[in-house]
């Protein structure tokens, strides 16, 4: 495929989907990362569309949001390890509440498996996946029916919320920053969420690397309201990104990253299978100053301190925690 072919198609994908991953778009055309890298920079240099931290989006600073056909074949492999990872968190008996979204339907086909679980939802996908769950009771929403995600939004939902108390919010959206936080393209739906968050102890969000760094119209949740960021990998080279994640940690965010790469780690040695790293805040952790005892060491699973699947993950999982933990 010619240059620009590839980026005729690149522009498409984004015109028809609003922000699109450079994994999927590399996919799509058939492609390294590298080259989409560098098209996705020549159509941002013609004002085409904007640059995000592993992705591309609609010009003018805030993506638009995506139909849900096209969301759910977005990152489709990313949504997978990161449901995986955040089902590790609920245990048999609670209580947790579970917006709309396709990320968070992926967490609900797992949760599926949790006897004794109370799954609170305004989503219908959710609802339909954990509608055949043996020892799963559902409690829905009420509210009007927003076709486009198949949720239940408006004063129905909320009201129905009001006194309710579980230990866990699990919600996606269509942006997260570390000065603003979550965030979505449409006002009834960051209501609800706003709800929702008000009724559990504990926020986890859901996103992959494609949403670090976008910013959208309606803030749902604020930086310092969510407990727990769940999400992917960043692509090599994207340090903006990366940068991101130690931001949010910063703030106070426990960051768990899915489906690291083996090889090397930071400071030296080699990061193996099931492995956890704790990166430093650059605020919270300075560097030690002369004659200080060097980089933390990485703590495999296993030793002192950190047993296998420790905070709840399977241990075959490849895990990265960033910055300090909320106690």
């Amino acid at each position: 495929m010619f240059a620009a072919e590839r980026r005729q198609l690149i522009l498409e994908m984004v015109r028809a989907n609003g922000a699109v991953s450079l994994r999927e778009l590399a996919r799509v055309v058939q492609t390294s990362e590298v080259t989409v890298r560098r098209d996705v920079r020549a159509l941002e240099a013609e004002g085409l569309l904007d640059r995000r931290h592993g992705g591309a989006v609609l010009p003018g600073g805030f993506s638009r949001e995506s139909g849900l056909p096209q969301k759910s074949h977005l990152a489709s492999a990313e949504k997978t390890a990161i449901a995986d990872l955040a089902a590790g968190l609920v245990g048999e008996g609670e209580a947790v509440v579970v917006g709309a979204g396709t990320t968070t339907q992926e967490l609900a086909r797992r949760l599926a498996r949790v006897p004794g679980l109370t799954v609170v939802t305004n989503s219908l996908l959710v609802a339909q996946a954990l509608a055949h769950a043996n020892r799963v009771e559902v409690v829905m929403t009420g509210g009007t029916l927003r076709g486009s995600n198949y949720a239940l939004v408006g004063s129905g939902a909320e009201q129905s919320l009001q006194g309710l108390r579980v230990s866990r919010a699990f919600l996606s959206g269509s942006g997260l920053t570390a000065e603003r936080g979550l965030s979505t393209s449409n006002m009834l739906s960051a209501s609800v969420d706003r709800a929702l968050v008000q009724a559990a102890t504990e926020v986890v969000v859901l996103a992959d690397h494609s949403k670090l760094g976008t910013d959208t119209m309606f803030q749902t949740v604020p930086t310092d309201a969510i407990t727990r960021l769940v999400t992917d990998e960043p692509p090599a080279g994207e340090q903006r990104a990366e940068a991101e994640l130690h931001a949010l940690a910063d703030r106070g965010v426990q960051v768990v990253v899915a489906g690291g790469p083996s090889g090397p780690a930071p400071g030296g040695g080699h990061r193996a299978e099931g492995q956890r790293r704790d990166v430093p805040s650059p605020r919270r952790n300075p560097p030690p100053q002369g004659g200080g005892s060097g980089p933390p060491q990485t703590r495999g699973p296993g030793q002192q301190g950190e047993p296998p699947g420790a905070g709840g993950y399977p241990a075959k999982n490849r895990v990265a925690d960033l910055g300090p933990r909320r106690r």
